[in-house]
């Protein structure tokens, strides 16, 4: 083995060459993930490409929320299959799904169960675009296996998507699985011979100790695995750089407002106060069409495994909505019925047509009022900050929000910071941020203590203190 410098980003990180399939280790703003380099991954059409932000008080550089389609391309769109079933980890499955589709990729999300509608490991209830059994004469680019439990078992099981996954190995196309997915689904397939592999760390017994390593991201020829749902943004973009190259991985990971480690604190706090309470904490997250799934999704699952009583509502007058990138939800209620309780936080989601929806909903503007008037939490991230805004909720309250919205929230934007508390209100900037977010509500209803617990779960690096 080799190493030689590499130029992409990072001057501190070394190329390392194998006989078997050449990769780089780089950063990419704010991950570690590994590039392939090989005849296969597809050359993307031309790609601005903007340098990555040093961390400054300035106001933060406007970004879009959605990567702009090209127009002059002839090249089809790269064909993805992510198979989901009953347990399939949410996390994993809506942002492997949400930053592909951001790339340009035509995902086709099926189901492994009888029906479309799947309820997935948080509770959450995601309905697929088809059922496997519609897919097995169908040639795709990339399968990427979201995990959870009972999930994986249940991708284990569906004798179809084996057999699809299997010929797709075997014609060395792309494949990947995160979670649970390499040790209970891959490999049971015969899918990880001689090939090193990671996984969540508590499925790693199941792995050869000659062939399992404990990175967040592994590139075995053409398998790629991850860890768990807190390595899933850096997952994803691996798999975005092998499909469409380098350059078009960077502009999706400004997209997320990934960011280098350094470059923003992780949360700011002004006017300090306590949110503890002597009950298990009851937050309602409206959601609508257009809402960002990545975001309700994540600040769902996170909440629930906090053990925070979560209730899903969409102010539409369905309950099935679809989200910004595509992926369909279904809420637990209408707005109008869960109205008729009293809630300790209610947090909006952003994603830019599902914020104007939510802020047209007169029965959520009530709330929020309500919610102020009686001094009790709310909050907001991405471009739903705005939101709060213009209901008059951000007066003398210090904020941060999606760049393409912070102009317009308040005067006192928090510049630098993933996560602004400011008493009774917390706000975020969206996307890759979500995480933060998400633990920084836990962390002031249970402690820091229960955060870095349920972050320890995701596989998500958090402070010790």
């Amino acid at each position: 083995m080799e190493s030689v410098s590499s130029s992409f980003l990072s001057p501190s990180f070394t190329l390392k060459t194998f006989p078997s399939k050449p990769f780089s280790s780089f950063t990419l703003p704010s991950l570690s993930f590994v590039s392939i380099a090989s005849a296969s991954t597809s050359a993307s059409p031309q790609q601005r490409s903007t340098p990555t932000k040093k961390r400054s008080s300035k106001p933060s550089k406007i970004l879009p929320l959605t990567k702009p389609t090209s127009t002059t391309t002839s090249v089809p769109p790269k064909k993805v299959l992510v198979p989901i079933g009953l347990g399939t980890e949410e996390m994993e499955a809506v942002i492997i799904i949400g930053v592909l589709r951001r790339a340009g990729a035509n995902v086709t999300v099926a189901s492994v169960e009888p029906q479309l509608e799947i309820e997935a490991y948080g509770g959450t209830r995601l309905v697929a675009d088809t059922s496997i059994s519609t897919c097995g004469d169908q040639v795709f680019d990339l399968i990427a296996l979201p995990g959870g439990m009972p999930g994986s078992v249940r991708l284990r099981d569906c004798e179809i998507l084996k057999q699809i996954t299997s010929k797709h190995a075997e014609d060395k196309r792309l494949y990947g699985a995160i979670c649970a997915a390499p040790a209970v689904t891959l490999l049971p397939w015969g899918l990880t011979r001689r090939k090193q592999i990671t996984c969540h760390p508590a499925f790693i017994d199941k792995l050869s100790t000659f062939w399992a390593v404990k990175s967040n991201i592994q590139v075995s020829g053409e398998l790629t695995t991850s860890r768990g749902p807190g390595t899933s943004f850096e997952f994803a973009l691996c798999l975005v750089e092998q499909l469409f190259g380098e350059s078009v991985a960077k502009e999706v990971a400004e997209l997320l407002l990934m960011c280098a480690a350094d470059e923003y604190l992780r949360k700011e706090e002004f006017n300090k106060v306590e949110w503890s309470f002597d009950r298990m904490p009851r937050v309602l997250i409206p959601i609508a069409n257009g809402s960002e799934e990545i975001e309700v999704v994540t600040i769902v699952d996170i909440l629930r495994r906090a053990k925070v009583d979560v209730v899903v509502a969409s102010v539409e007058k369905s309950m099935h909505i679809v989200a910004s990138q595509g992926t369909k939800i279904i809420a637990e209620k209408l707005i109008s019925n869960a109205s008729e309780e009293i809630y300790d936080l209610i947090i909006l989601p952003g994603g830019v047509s599902g914020a104007e929806r939510l802020q047209k909903s007169r029965i959520l503007k009530k709330l929020l009022k309500e919610q102020e008037a009686a001094g009790r939490i709310y909050g907001a991230i991405c471009s739903s900050p705005a939101v709060l805004h213009n209901h008059g909720l951000l007066k003398e309250k210090r904020a941060t929000a999606h760049p393409s919205v912070i102009s317009e929230i308040t005067n006192k934007v928090v510049n630098g910071t993933k996560v602004v508390v400011d008493g009774k209100v917390i706000t975020s900037r969206g996307l890759a941020t979500v995480t933060d977010f998400a633990l920084a509500i836990v962390s002031k209803l249970f402690g820091h203590g229960r955060a870095r617990s349920v972050a320890e779960g995701l596989v998500f690096e958090y402070p010790k203190s």
